[in-house]
């Protein structure tokens, strides 16, 4: 209902005091409202604890254009809204700072604050030690057909994600959107939660269990547009300028967003801490662990060609990511921005926008190019090592690689399985360049994020209206295995990978003829850390293949996609542990050689001493 600090106590014995805050704020005794409305002649709060009677609860203006009222006999659980007058048109508007709604066309609930966290003290992981797996509520699971997925159905998967190995949760949007069915970039009510996941109790709930079960939370932020539909905040006072939006929005050109007119006024002060205050209240109220703001780009510029710049926008992105890092240093706010622009992730005092990190589209589009290709003489290696190399600032973990998310598998995309072979995208051709693009995702410099279902090769295209198809995950349990045992080593968990968790890259073997890449990852380098990932593009078995490698003697297999436990399409003909001859080769100091099948990613480390000796599982 409203931010924590305006849950202070205060002093409900005179009406003359006044509490702190906007929207509804629960006291000890009633509750009090809030409201901006600069244009309106009068604002009343109506609701079942007047039955509803705009003339019983009028509010008092301030020359700063808020509305306030105290009512005593107003508490958590009950219904309202503002009847507001402007000229000779009276109306009602839901309160723009509601937590929870009846739903996006009904009336305001006054939400009770007070949770029990139980004593969360979860603790964000390191950015370099990162899994993302981004989700949709509606769909991920449903225990009942007829209606979306909840909070409560997605907790029962916890323990499947436990054992897939994933750390953080990008939960799509979640504010309150028209109707049950979306993919949440529609927001009607910002700051409600949308009732049929739960509504803000069952939001809670899952951050803390999330937290318990080891998964950091972040939640994908809109606000580069509201709406359009059933939005309260439209025209939300009476007042507007050439047919616009009204107090909380741009009145002119700069209104035309992709998505409908209704772009926020970055520019004035109600309306920019409107925003900051949503963002703090994820974090403060709800404990997330960070939010990733959908498609920036629309909020630094009018249009997709970035050259009608909102300098308001872009320093809006400075002032809320410099609060969110105050308030909690590890959080991390990720950008969508997808124009490769640096600036976004430069720090504020070299103009930056001060993102932790952001989208790579200099990752995504070139794999899934590389890999979706229907002809092996099509596959650009110099794509590969430009996508393995590319950083901003110099930093791998500015930047999230992928190459599923719900923008790449929809619109006109499909999953990358049914990119391959739309006819048949459980062949052996799918299998195989699909898990070579997970692989690529989860040893190459980045935050490694994988879209739902991308772990058993779920096919077709993502719909808010379909529940993610699990009798896939038994179908493809192998490729659930490869992914995880991926996972494992990305983030170092048998001791013997950490080069997988550093930004140090060496793309030494680029063999355009043949269509075969080698690197080397490390974090500062030796045994134990140096890692090897050699990848086969093509549909051709090398029974002899020879590479460079960082120093000589016993190099373990840690890992090769083609092994028969992933697939029973596949023929389990790599080769294990290999030793490096002291013989210069491909700018490194010892060579090996492998058997490498078709279409395949091997993993090579040195064990770190006596204990190290874990072998590819």
């Amino acid at each position: 209902m409203t931010s924590s600090h305006s849950l202070e106590a205060a002093n409900t014995s005179s009406a003359t005091t006044q509490a702190s805050g906007m929207g509804p704020i629960v006291l000890d005794r009633g509750v009090a409202f809030r409201v901006w409305a600069p244009h309106a002649n009068s604002v009343s709060v109506v609701g079942d604890f007047n039955d509803w009677d705009g003339k019983a609860s009028p509010m008092e203006s301030s020359p700063s254009g808020d509305w306030y009222a105290y009512v005593e006999d107003a508490k958590p659980g009950d219904q309202y809204k503002y009847e507001i007058s402007n000229g000779e048109k009276t109306f009602c508007r839901i309160d723009p700072r509601v937590r929870e709604v009846t739903n996006s066309v009904g009336n305001g609930i006054i939400h009770q604050p007070a949770f029990d966290w139980q004593d969360d003290e979860f603790v964000m992981p390191s950015w370099n030690e990162l899994v993302i797996y981004e989700t949709h509520i509606g769909t991920f699971s449903r225990s009942e057909d007829d209606r979306v997925g909840t909070f409560e159905d997605y907790i029962t998967k916890f323990d499947y994600l436990k054992r897939l190995g994933v750390n953080a949760l990008q939960i799509m949007p979640l504010a309150e959107f028209a109707g049950d069915y979306s993919w949440g970039y529609n927001p009607a009510h910002p700051y409600a939660v949308e009732t049929a996941y739960g509504g803000p109790v069952g939001f809670k709930t899952f951050v803390r269990e999330a937290h318990k079960a080891g998964f950091a939370v972040i939640l994908d932020v809109v606000y580069n547009h509201f709406g359009p539909s059933d939005l309260d905040l439209w025209q939300f006072d009476g007042w507007s300028e050439n047919g616009k939006g009204g107090i909380y929005f741009y009145n002119d050109y700069r209104s035309t967003t992709p998505w409908g007119d209704t772009r926020p006024d970055y520019g004035r002060g109600e309306v920019r801490s409107y925003i900051r205050d949503n963002a703090m209240m994820w974090l403060e109220d709800f404990h997330v662990d960070g939010l990733r703001y959908d498609m920036t780009l629309y909020i630094r510029s009018v249009d997709a060609s970035g050259q009608q710049e909102i300098p308001e926008g872009w320093g809006l992105t400075q002032w809320v990511n410099r609060e969110v890092h105050a308030y909690k240093p590890s959080a991390i706010t990720i950008a969508e921005d997808l124009q490769n622009n640096a600036y976004l992730t430069k720090p504020e005092s070299e103009g930056g926008a001060a993102f932790s990190t952001q989208w790579d589209a200099a990752f995504v589009h070139p794999i899934r190019d590389v890999i979706t290709q229907s002809d092996d003489a099509g596959r650009d290696m110099n794509k590969v090592r430009d996508a393995l190399y590319h950083a901003y600032d110099g930093d791998a973990f500015r930047r999230v690689i992928y190459t599923e998310s719900h923008d790449e598998v929809a619109n006109g995309k499909a999953r990358v399985p049914t990119e391959i072979d739309s006819d048949d995208p459980d062949d052996w051709y799918s299998q195989k360049r699909s898990t070579l693009g997970i692989a690529l995702v989860l040893t190459a410099p980045g935050i490694p994020m994988l879209f739902q279902g991308q772990e058993f090769l779920v096919d077709g295209w993502f719909q808010d209206g379909d529940e993610l198809d699990w009798d896939q995950e038994g179908e493809h349990e192998g490729i659930v295995r490869l992914t995880s045992r991926l996972i494992d080593l990305r983030l170092n968990r048998d001791g013997v990978t950490k080069g997988l968790t550093g930004q140090r890259i060496n793309v030494f073997h680029v063999n355009h003829r043949d269509k075969v890449v080698a690197f080397q990852r490390s974090y500062d380098g030796g045994q134990g850390d140096d890692v090897v990932v050699i990848a086969n593009f093509a549909n051709q078995h090398f029974e002899q293949y020879e590479f460079g490698l960082p120093a000589s003697g016993q190099w373990r297999r840690r890992f090769s996609s083609d092994r028969r436990i992933y697939s029973n399409d596949f023929a389990g003909q790599a080769s294990g542990d290999i030793e490096g001859r002291s013989q210069p080769y491909d700018g490194l100091p010892s060579r090996g050689r492998i058997e490498l099948p078709p279409y395949t990613v091997l993993i090579y480390s040195q064990d770190a001493g006596e204990e190290g000796s874990t072998h590819d599982q």
